[in-house]
């Protein structure tokens, strides 16, 4: 853990669910950002949070905040420049802010496999469940371990207008990592877009 800075990505627009500051919106009474910041912080040395608007409401959560460095919104991939640009550290680790029941043992799990298989990116890959009921494994990019080295990898993927997390990870040897196992929760990586989402995870027991 003490390698490792843990990233929360709150820069989103939130425009799925009217333009609110997502991260600013109560998960079983306490915003997201910092129920995630609640989460995240045994698991690593540090946070940070990654945020473009009601700057002094996330300081308040006692992480240290920064907004994008450039006002051209590329999504995700620009909470990743900001973090790989401030880390302190050899790995950075990003988590969204909208999803509040991801893994405790995230970083652990995520930095064994990118030692073990000597990769530049861990990622992780979880359950997600679809209209019909059908549940499948998939991949997801914003939850990243990173090695701090890959800045300048970053910077010219997005200075050429590279927008998608895959598509840059893709550049790099990438090791995904499935939180499939009987232990783990089904919802860990539910993610929140919409109020009535937020509503119907705030209902599920924890596994």
């Amino acid at each position: 853990p003490q390698d490792i800075t843990g990233l929360i990505l709150a820069g989103g627009r939130g425009s799925r669910m009217g333009g609110v500051d997502k991260g600013l919106q109560n998960f079983n009474g306490i915003p997201l950002a910092l129920h995630t910041l609640m989460r995240l912080g045994p698991q690593v040395e540090t946070v940070m949070i990654n945020a473009n608007r009601n700057l002094s409401a996330y300081e308040s959560f006692g992480a240290s905040v920064w907004p994008d460095a450039s006002a051209d919104f590329a999504g995700p991939l620009s909470g990743f420049l900001v973090g790989l640009e401030r880390c302190e550290t050899p790995y950075l680790l990003t988590v969204p802010c909208d999803t509040p029941r991801f893994p405790l043992d995230l970083a652990n799990r995520l930095a064994v496999a990118l030692e073990a298989n000597e990769a530049e990116i861990a990622m992780a890959a979880g359950y997600e469940t679809d209209a019909q009921g059908n549940r499948t494994i998939r991949t997801q990019p914003v939850f990243c371990l990173l090695r701090c080295e890959l800045l300048e990898s970053l910077v010219k993927f997005t200075h050429s207008g590279g927008r998608k997390i895959d598509a840059w990870t893709a550049q790099h040897k990438t090791i995904v990592v499935n939180f499939d196992q009987p232990t783990d929760d089904l919802y860990a990586f539910a993610n929140v877009n919409t109020v009535q989402e937020l509503v119907n995870l705030e209902a599920l027991p924890f596994a």
